[in-house]
């Protein structure tokens, strides 16, 4: 009796190790990878160095004081640094497993995967209706009843529909400032990316537009994986799962990654002094 009992725990036991292993493998790894990313403009070092990885269908904040090298950072992610006469990165930045810089990369095709939203919501001089249909017309489509599926969609993902969809023939120009950055988001989305990138998404927004973004971010993080650099700590706080500071040591040397981590722990427990002097406001 005694035998069989222990034949049955340890098969048990076999049955659970086996479903352990099965679910560590089926676990994806992070969506983007930074190795030795290093970034200079002409003779200045931006950026040395850095390692991160960026967890899937998750929000990771970049915070730091200014001229770190946060803005940098992210549009290394998507290679917009390449339009900057004299930029030069080294390392890798690999998306699922492909290095983005490789010569061989397309750049379209990251631009479609990896999009961004900018500092000042830039909407075209356009209606609303053109701004979101723009990408789609470039990528290609133009059946007039795709497009309105598409704008209409986009509009709803990005909590704008209700609020623009009599006004869709209307300027994009005219809406408040916290509509014409959810209208960025929309034509972002309208693309269909896969990682988004946005630089101080609410700093030019108001309070209660402010929110309504971050209520957007919190809803489209269960599908797309975000990147966002923000000054506003509490931000940071409220809306990322991850965090990394960046910061430089003195004035002239490059930026580094100090710590990286979950938003909680980076918060309320950071491992590095630095880390701890910057969010509590006693940085320098």
């Amino acid at each position: 009796m005694d035998d069989q009992r222990e034949r049955i725990t340890e098969y048990t036991r076999k049955c659970a190790d086996s479903f352990l292993q099965e679910t560590r493998m089926e676990e994806p790894g992070p969506r983007m990878t930074l190795d030795n990313l290093s970034m200079s403009y002409g003779d200045f070092r931006a950026l040395e160095d850095i390692m991160l990885e960026i967890p899937r269908e998750r929000i990771t904040a970049i915070i730091g004081p200014s001229g770190c090298g946060k803005s940098s950072l992210l549009r290394c992610l998507n290679r917009m640094n390449d339009i900057i006469p004299g930029c030069r990165v080294t390392g890798e930045v690999r998306l699922d497993g492909e290095n983005i810089y490789d010569p061989g990369y397309d750049v379209i095709r990251l631009r479609r995967t990896v999009g961004m939203v900018f500092q000042k919501p830039n909407p075209f001089p356009k209606t609303v209706y053109e701004n979101v249909a723009y990408g789609p017309r470039l990528a290609g489509v133009k059946d007039k009843g795709e497009l309105n599926g598409v704008v209409e969609e986009s509009l709803k993902k990005a909590a704008l529909w209700e609020e623009v969809k009599g006004k869709l023939l209307g300027p994009a120009m005219n809406l408040s400032g916290g509509q014409q950055q959810r209208l960025c988001i929309a034509r972002v989305l309208a693309v269909e990316p896969e990682v988004i990138l946005l630089d101080e998404p609410c700093s030019a927004l108001d309070p209660v537009a402010t929110q309504r973004v971050e209520d957007l971010l919190a809803e489209l993080k269960e599908r797309y994986t975000m990147v966002i650099v923000t000054h506003n700590m509490q931000q940071a706080a409220r809306v990322s799962d991850f965090t990394a500071f960046v910061m430089i040591e003195n004035q002239g040397e490059p930026g580094e990654v100090v710590e990286f981590g979950e938003t909680n722990h980076i918060f309320t427990n950071p491992a590095d002094e630095r880390t701890e002097r910057y969010i509590t406001g006693r940085f320098g």
